[in-house]
Parts: structure tokens; sequence; C-alpha cells
């Protein structure tokens, strides 16, 4: 799945993130921004988000409740920007198994995936550096974070 099938480039000059999200996919899907719900996750093959270095393709996915993306791989700069937006995603050779309509659990410290269409699988644990960023809701949240200034008068 390439970065111009995810949002495509002629819509690249909007720079609202709701707006822009309305386009997602739809070169293959026309109705999927409209039929994404809060929660769902992203079922996909090899080499997901491979092409140009966009970060709006996680963002446009964020954006429209995407919980998730697991692929049997993804493109590293898509993999990167996706952690770097707070959007979790899952490199798990099992993801072909996965059905239309299962509900899946994820657990990105044990490295745990369970299906209620009965998959269970492993992969990698995500690295404690890339928990915490999703778990600050992103990168730039995280360095706000960590490098919030002291305040003299409260010693913090």
């Amino acid at each position: 799945m390439n970065t111009d099938l995810i949002i495509p480039g002629r819509y690249l000059d909007n720079y609202d993130m709701s707006s822009l999200a309305q386009h997602a996919m739809e070169d293959i899907d026309p109705c999927f921004a409209t039929n994404v719900k809060e929660g769902d996750v992203i079922v996909a093959g090899r080499n997901f988000g491979c092409g140009s270095s966009r970060e709006q393709a996680p963002l446009v996915l964020k954006e429209l409740g995407v919980a998730a993306i697991v692929a049997e791989s993804f493109a590293r700069i898509f993999y990167r920007n996706a952690i770097n937006v707070g959007l979790p995603v899952v490199v798990c050779a099992d993801a072909s198994r996965l059905e239309d309509g299962d509900t899946v659990e994820i657990d990105l410290v044990a490295g745990s995936l369970r299906s209620s269409g009965g998959l269970v699988a492993e992969f990698p644990p995500l690295p404690s550096k890339l928990l915490e960023i999703l778990e600050k809701g992103g990168l730039v949240n995280a360095l706000k974070e960590r490098l919030r200034p002291c305040r003299p008068d409260t010693g913090q």
C-alpha cells in the first residue's frame, strides 16, 4: 500500500487534517473514510506505507480513528512516521490470517495479538522508547514533556 493511495498527493495543499482525512484511501475505496469507526484496526500485507515520506499518511488514518495497523511489513519511513504521530504499528507475519470484522486485542508490550476469529500470534514487542512515544500520543508530545523547562518555584 503506497502512501499515494493512503492519501492522494492532489489533496496535500489542504492543511486541515479533518478535511484531508476525508480523502484517505479514496482511490481504492471511495467510502473508506466514512466507513472507518473509532478503534478500527487496518490489516495489511507487505511493505505498507511504501512510497513518499509524507507524514500525512499516518496522520489521516489516526484522524479517522484508526487504533493501529497490523501488517506483514512496513516501509521504514512510514513505520517511524506512524510512531512519531502516535499511531501504533505492528509487524505480524500472521496478519493475513485476520478476517474482516474480527475484534483484535493487541498487547504492544508483550508482543501478542488475539482475534475473535481465534488467531493468537506473537510479534516483536516494541522497544521501550517507542512505547513511550506512543503512550505520550506522539514524538512532539513526548519531547515537550521531556524538555519542559524546570519551574524554580516548584522545584520540578
